[in-house]
């Protein structure tokens, strides 16, 4: 198959998705290759968040210190697999990128990238006339006892929140919860963070717009790139070569091992997250409450359009391992001691959010292939980053921003 002047974008997620839309709305004739239109992909089923408060990579010297305090084996919800193939090597260059020096250009980078992704993602969704799923009530952060109210306010006062702004969630407002079977002693309101209210609908109404605008989606299973005279080639699981003008891989975790070939030893990672979900309505959880996180538990509960999501866990593992049921019923145990709605018709997921050790995503233009692009590795920012993302990349696509402006998230970061 050839398709002389068109972009391949391979990856229908939430990045591809917006990539391919704004490379198409710009005039540039744009094909998605998706295996499955299955929204099962991390960015659809975490917690809805568009997290710009998040300008601070995890990998510092600060989460390592409070890492074994948060291990599942103590409770938490953080795990490794370690004999998982290439977990202790991507923990090793996590290590590396968490000292001082390349954590403030890490940091600095994540920053310029966060700044400005909510105005992204409004834009985007006043010009799709849908500006209704977007809701920019902020969040919430909230504590069981008294020690971890001081102790958590005085770690936030002293964390860079970029753009947003926080302060003492007033009592008033706490008492605006549901009732719960665990008192809440404190809490933090941030302001400026903001909510997909509707995780289907937002991927309806992306793939509609780009259908409509003139893309093209290909359900086709993309096995591998191969460099050929100089240009990425795509080449189908059932072996057929496919030729386009431009290709730019956003295949989330997967990602890595398509780029094998081109960009050998990509130092991507599956980290894993688990989500519980029940239908739910405004007789069973105030569909005005903000994002909710339960610090003490790592957890975080969020109320969509019809349901109510619980979401937890990093755990670090083989791309194609099994679920751990464990997770579930941990997520499970939290969800009944606090006395959430979580008991009939629950749902289950667990899914791969693509990382990379320092916790920037790849964002520029190969430079072994003339025609390659990429846009994946935004950890646990796929969400928040998609509309800015893709505004990145179009202008790079067309010329009109230097990839030498994007270097911080090239991977030649990754041959040094």
């Amino acid at each position: 198959m050839s398709a002389d002047g068109t972009v391949a974008v391979i990856g229908g997620g939430i990045v591809g998705r917006c990539c391919a839309l704004m490379l198409q709305q710009q005039g540039i004739a744009t094909c998605i290759l998706e295996r499955e239109d299955v929204l099962t992909a991390p960015s659809w089923n975490n917690a809805g968040h568009i997290a710009v408060e998040q300008v601070t990579p995890l990998a510092s010297l600060a989460a390592m210190a409070t890492a074994p305090q948060r291990l599942f084996m103590v409770g938490g919800a953080l795990d490794f697999a370690l004999t998982a193939p290439g977990v202790m090597s991507w923990v090793w260059r996590y290590l590396q990128a968490s000292m001082p020096g390349r954590f403030r250009h890490g940091k600095q980078a994540l920053k310029t990238l966060v700044n400005g992704a909510e105005t992204a993602w409004q834009q985007l969704l006043q010009q799709l006339d849908a500006a209704d799923l977007y809701r920019d009530q902020g969040h919430w952060l909230l504590w069981e006892s008294d020690s971890a109210v001081r102790k958590g306010m005085a770690n936030w006062q002293h964390t860079d929140t970029g753009s947003v702004s926080l302060a003492e969630l007033p009592k008033t407002l706490l008492a605006t919860l549901p009732a719960l079977n665990v008192p809440l002693c404190g809490g933090i309101s941030f302001t400026g963070s903001g909510q997909i209210y509707d995780m289907p609908a937002l991927a309806s109404l992306l793939k509609a717009q780009f259908l409509a605008a003139g893309g093209e989606w290909l359900n086709a299973d993309v096995a591998s790139l191969q460099l050929q005279n100089g240009r990425a080639e795509v080449v189908l699981a059932n072996g057929e070569q496919c030729q386009f003008d431009q290709v730019l891989v956003c295949a989330g975790a997967a990602s890595g091992k398509l780029l094998t070939t081109i960009h050998p030893h990509v130092p991507l990672i599956a980290e894993r997250g688990y989500h519980l979900e029940v239908k739910c309505d405004d007789s069973t959880w105030p569909a005005n409450l903000p994002p909710l996180v339960f610090e003490d538990r790592s957890m975080i509960v969020t109320r969509f359009a019809n349901t109510l999501r619980a979401c937890s866990f990093v755990e670090f593992n083989a791309l194609d391992a099994k679920a751990d049921p464990r997770k579930w019923q941990q997520l499970q145990r939290h969800c009944d001691e606090l006395g959430l709605p979580f008991s009939d018709d629950v749902s289950q997921w667990m899914g791969a959010r693509p990382t990379l050790p320092d916790y920037l995503p790849a964002i520029g233009k190969s430079d072994r292939a003339d025609n390659l692009y990429y846009a994946f590795g935004h950890q646990h920012l796929g969400l928040t980053l998609a509309a800015k993302t893709a505004m990145l990349v179009a202008e790079m696509v067309k010329n009109q921003r230097p990839t030498a402006a994007l270097q911080a998230f090239s991977l030649a970061r990754f041959q040094r």
